[in-house]
């Protein structure tokens, strides 16, 4: 439960409470009926000054000053979380928080993203690009409110190595997780807390240090990536071999690129496409996509596949085009 609405209900309790005491005392000791009661009690406890239902005995007079006495702080108390809801947009923060909660729980097949930092910005933004669901999990709320201001994504305020965020977050059910926190030791207890929660789940983790590698990947990472290691050998590569980086460059995606590469599973193809030879399927022709790779289980990737290859159940094509072609190519082959 949120804090701000636990506070709430702890005020309205203390609320009850005093009025509660309150008007059992003025039916004992006054002898009032009980809406008398009750109107004395909340006169005395909202401090507002208004005369009393009829002239109080000594003893009547002593229990109203401890009464007071006892319900300054509770006033006090009341109205600071009052007015943290209405002034400071407190009640906004709950409300948003509602909302995601909703949202999460009707989340499935998605990936989440541990860690706003640089690594896990730029995965937001492709995930995003790409139409893929998400849900962030960080931990500072400055850094969402940051985001928030130039994305609009889901955010989870909480810390990522804990079992209940990773719940909360829709762990049982989401596709990927992305481990992207700046500690190793961090992604690898993710690693494994995810890898328990959910057996099948895809785990991408990040790693600085080389000996990480390692103690993810026993984890139970299915891919770790070292983003020191990727940038080195990539600059070092844009010197030796600058336009395959150029043509590699365009095939991600990346300086603004008019192609798109696409992977496509057996399983979401039309079932009149499905078992047949790249031959029968004539992609290129029907929809101006070329296929760069194949894949299966028995071979993996197969470049240039020949053209007698059958697409069967577990392979994957992998297809170049800009975006008319791969989008005519889904209208006319994926169901």
């Amino acid at each position: 439960m949120h804090r701000a609405i636990r506070k709430l209900i702890f005020a309205s309790l203390l609320f009850l409470l005093s009025l509660m005491v309150g008007t059992i005392g003025y039916v004992y000791i006054e002898e009032y009926n009980v809406v008398d009661s009750v109107y004395m009690s909340i006169l005395t406890f909202s401090t507002v000054g208004f005369k009393e239902v009829k002239p109080l005995s000594d003893q009547g007079k002593i229990f109203t000053s401890i009464y007071i006495a006892f319900n300054l702080g509770i006033f006090a108390y009341s109205v600071s979380v009052l007015s943290t809801f209405i002034f400071e947009g407190e009640f906004r923060k709950v409300f948003q928080k509602y909302k995601y909660d909703r949202a999460l729980k009707m989340l499935s097949n998605h990936v989440i993203v541990c860690g706003f930092g640089k690594n896990g910005e730029m995965a937001a933004r492709e995930l995003s690009g790409s139409g893929q669901k998400f849900v962030v999990i960080e931990k500072d709320q400055h850094v969402i409110e940051l985001a928030e201001g130039h994305y609009d994504y889901k955010f989870l305020n909480e810390d990522a190595t804990m079992d209940d965020t990773l719940v909360e977050a829709g762990i049982k059910d989401a596709s990927a997780i992305i481990c992207a926190l700046p500690g190793d030791s961090d992604n690898v207890f993710i690693t494994l807390t995810a890898r328990e929660l959910n057996p099948a789940i895809n785990i991408i983790a990040k790693a600085t240090e080389l000996n990480t590698e390692k103690k993810l990947m026993r984890a139970g990472a299915s891919h770790v990536v070292m983003p020191d290691m990727v940038g080195g050998s990539y600059m070092a590569a844009l010197v030796t071999k600058p336009f395959v980086i150029e043509f590699l460059t365009i095939l991600n995606g990346s300086n603004e690129s008019k192609y798109i590469l696409e992977e496509i599973n057996h399983a979401q193809l039309r079932p009149e496409y499905q078992n047949k030879s790249l031959r029968e399927l004539d992609i290129r022709n029907k929809s101006g996509t070329t296929i760069l790779a194949f894949k299966d289980e028995e071979e993996g990737f197969i470049f240039n596949p020949h053209s007698e290859k059958i697409v069967g159940e577990g392979d994957v094509l992998i297809l170049l085009g800009e975006g008319d072609t791969i989008a005519n190519f889904k209208d006319t082959f994926l169901q």
